[in-house]
């Protein structure tokens, strides 16, 4: 029996990139999905085909996060295809970097109507539809948010305003079971982060604390996101919130920058401990999984 039998995943924005690479590894581990996704139909049926493929049950459903409708009708897809929903990744999101002087009005919605906004009405609606026996809700942060690079204002405050409402829930929804935590990745070399022309030092020198770079969406979701994701929808403290810096990898986030955050967990939180990773690489890199022992 797999981990995430009986199980239904909605993830947003899941036709490409670590939004992709998530969808699949959840179904991977048994989840039914459902591949949400705002304009690209065709990278959203190749994915739909590639875990329908495996033998997974997954189907696409159109919808920008950043309407109410749009995200209500995701929802009654989802039950009518699946019967409920038990799990929320909310990966959706967009970025453009420019130096202050360039930052505009317009940017600055469209950065924040999907970011955050639609994290918020994507999350009101899982809490909705969530059962009496709770659920999971998973937020894609970044390491901007605590980290940022010139340029990156308007972004990185959006995934700053990602982590604040992944602590808010935390404490809102605990009470009924609800578990709501957030990965924050370093820079990963997807579809859309190629299109923005900056350059892989730039990032190295001004964002990753590791110096590292991922080559690609699926290494990332596959090595650093199975240790981590997976246990807190199944371990997560349904009372605080868990940030995962997703450092047992060794290549998306730095060990200082982990450590920090883990003293900061306990001191608020009061984690009784920390699972180490098993896997010798991560171990010779220095890094441990940073997903809480919470038994």
């Amino acid at each position: 029996m797999s981990k995430l039998d009986n199980k239904v995943a909605v993830v947003t924005g899941a036709s490409k990139g670590i939004g992709a690479g998530i969808a699949r590894a959840l179904a991977a581990e048994g989840a039914s999905v459902v591949v949400n996704y705002d304009s690209s139909r065709e990278g959203a049926d190749r994915v739909v085909a590639d875990i329908k493929a495996r033998g997974g049950k997954a189907v696409a459903v159109q919808g920008s996060v950043a309407k109410e409708g749009d995200v209500a009708r995701l929802f009654d897809e989802a039950e009518k295809q699946f019967g409920h929903v038990d799990v929320l990744v909310n990966n959706a999101g967009v970025y453009g970097f420019a130096p202050i002087a360039e930052v505009n009005v317009a940017e600055f919605h469209r950065q924040f109507d999907t970011n955050v906004l639609g994290t918020l009405l994507a999350s009101r609606e899982a809490a909705k539809r969530f059962n009496g026996s709770g659920g999971s809700i998973i937020n894609v942060s970044s390491v901007v948010s605590e980290n940022p690079m010139p340029g990156s204002s308007v972004y990185s405050a959006t995934k700053g305003a990602v982590d604040a409402i992944t602590q808010t829930l935390a404490k809102e929804l605990g009470a009924r079971g609800i578990r709501v935590n957030t990965i924050a990745p370093g820079p990963v070399s997807t579809e859309g982060f190629q299109q923005t022309g900056i350059p892989v030092r730039t990032w190295r020198s001004s964002s990753s604390p590791a110096r590292r770079w991922d080559a690609s969406a699926s290494r990332m979701t596959s090595r650093a996101w199975r240790c981590s994701w997976l246990r807190m929808m199944r371990r997560g403290s349904p009372v605080s919130a868990s940030r995962h810096r997703v450092a047992c990898a060794d290549r998306v986030s730095g060990i200082h920058f982990a450590r920090r955050r883990i003293q900061q967990m306990r001191c608020r939180c009061g984690y009784p401990g920390w699972r180490s990773c098993s896997s010798s690489a991560r171990a010779a890199a220095g890094l441990r999984c940073l997903a809480p022992l919470m038994t």
